[in-house]
């Protein structure tokens, strides 16, 4: 059985930087693309970026791009999520989840960032 379980998240003061880690256990890991979604209270789950298998090809949301960069180590099972220049507005719970667009299909429980301003 897969799991997924973030680790990372905190209180940070608006500028600051966090980086998020998603440890996989379970399945074969490298051959999945990963993500990083977010929710914030009272609003949906966003995509907040995803990475290839490989790591080779990645993607951002508009509001992080050049933020937050998304990253993986096959050999760790782990994928990053290094968030710098953070702002009030990047509060949210952030969840992993392995799969492709559409095509989801296991999520860790979530870590909690709160940037204060």
């Amino acid at each position: 059985q897969v799991q997924l379980v973030e680790s990372g998240g905190g209180l940070v003061q608006a500028g600051g930087s966090l980086r998020l880690s998603c440890a996989a256990s379970g399945g074969t890991f490298s051959n999945y693309g990963m993500n990083w979604f977010r929710q914030a209270p009272g609003k949906e789950r966003e995509f907040v970026a995803t990475i290839n298998w490989s790591g080779g090809t990645t993607r951002y949301a508009d509001s992080v791009k050049g933020r937050f960069t998304i990253s993986r180590d096959n050999a760790k099972n782990t994928v990053y999520l290094q968030m710098n220049s953070l702002k009030p507005e990047d509060t949210a719970v952030y969840y992993c989840a392995r799969g492709v667009t559409g095509a989801y299909d296991y999520w860790g429980q979530g870590t909690q960032v709160t940037v204060s301003s």
